[in-house]
C-alpha cells in the first residue's frame, strides 16, 4: 500500500505543459474576479483543505495558485503538532479559531485530519478514542456547509520516489535545507500507514464533501487542476457586485 491505487501521481502524457500553463492563467484571471465578488456579497466564505504526505507540495500550491488573489480576501493558516494549550481542549478547538468569515477565503495547510492520522500511525489513542472523531468531523463539516461556508478538500498525491527526491533535496539545498526535520525520514518510512488512513478518510468523511485526489508530481498540472476547481466552486455561486 505505498500508493493510492488507481490515483495517477503524475500529467496525463497527452498534454503539453505550455497549453497547461496558458489555461491555468486563464483560470487564475477568473479566480481573482470570483474572490474580489465573494469579498464585496459577503454572504458565503471558501475553506480549502490541502492535505498530502510531507514534501507533497503543500506551500508550492498555495504560493502558485493563490499568487492572483487580493490578500485582504485570503488567509492561510498551517497547522503543525498542537501546542500544550491546543492539548487542553477538544481537537477541533484549534480550527474553529481559524474559520473563514463571510466573504473570505480560508486556507489550510494540514488540517483537523491531522487529528486522526498522526494519533492512528503513532499510536498516540486507541481506536476507541480515534473513531469518534470521524462523526465529529462530519458533524462540524455540516455546521460550516449549513452556514454558508463552500469545502473543498484536496490531497496532494504524489510517488514514492519523487517523495524521497524532494526530502533528499532539503538536505542540501540551501533555499530549502531550512525545512528539513530529521523526523521526515521517519515519517516517510511511515508512507504506508498514512495512505492507509488516508483511504478511511476518503470513504468515510463527508461524501458529500468529496475529496479530490491531484496527481501532484507535476507542479503545472496540479497548480490548474485545483485552480479550476476552486473557480467552478465559487461560480455555483452565481454572484454579482452588490447595488450601491
Amino acid at each position: 500500500m505505498s500508493k493510492l491505487n488507481g490515483y495517477p501521481t503524475t500529467a496525463p502524457t497527452d498534454i503539453k505543459k505550455e497549453d497547461v500553463l496558458k489555461k491555468l492563467s486563464k483560470e487564475q484571471d477568473k479566480l481573482s474576479k470570483l474572490q474580489d465578488l465573494l469579498y464585496a456579497n459577503e454572504k458565503h466564505s471558501l475553506l480549502i483543505i490541502l492535505q498530502g504526505l510531507d514534501a507533497s507540495g503543500k506551500d508550492s500550491t498555495i504560493k502558485h495558485v493563490f499568487s492572483c488573489v487580493n490578500p485582504m480576501g485570503c488567509n492561510v493558516k498551517s497547522f503543525k503538532k498542537p501546542t500544550e494549550e491546543e492539548q487542553r481542549h477538544g481537537f477541533l478547538w484549534r480550527i474553529y479559531q481559524h474559520l473563514p468569515a463571510k466573504g473570505m477565503i480560508q486556507i489550510f495547510n494540514r488540517s483537523h485530519y491531522e487529528d486522526i492520522l498522526v494519533p492512528t500511525v503513532h499510536k498516540l489513542l486507541t481506536s476507541k478514542e480515534i473513531e469518534p472523531r470521524y462523526d465529529f468531523i462530519n458533524s462540524f463539516e455540516q455546521h460550516l456547509l449549513r452556514n454558508n461556508t463552500l469545502i473543498l478538500k484536496f490531497f496532494l498525491n504524489i510517488s514514492e520516489e519523487y517523495q524521497l527526491q524532494k526530502l533528499e533535496r532539503r538536505k542540501s539545498d540551501p533555499t530549502r535545507k531550512w525545512k528539513y526535520d530529521k523526523a521526515d525520514k521517519t515519517e516517510q518510512k511511515n508512507r504506508s500507514k498514512y495512505l492507509k488512513v488516508y483511504k478511511e478518510l476518503f470513504k468515510r468523511c463527508s461524501p458529500e464533501i468529496p475529496w479530490e485526489i491531484i496527481p501532484a508530481n507535476d507542479k503545472w498540472y496540479r497548480d490548474y487542476l485545483i485552480a479550476t476547481s476552486v473557480v467552478k466552486k465559487l461560480e455555483t455561486l452565481k454572484m454579482d457586485y452588490p447595488k450601491g
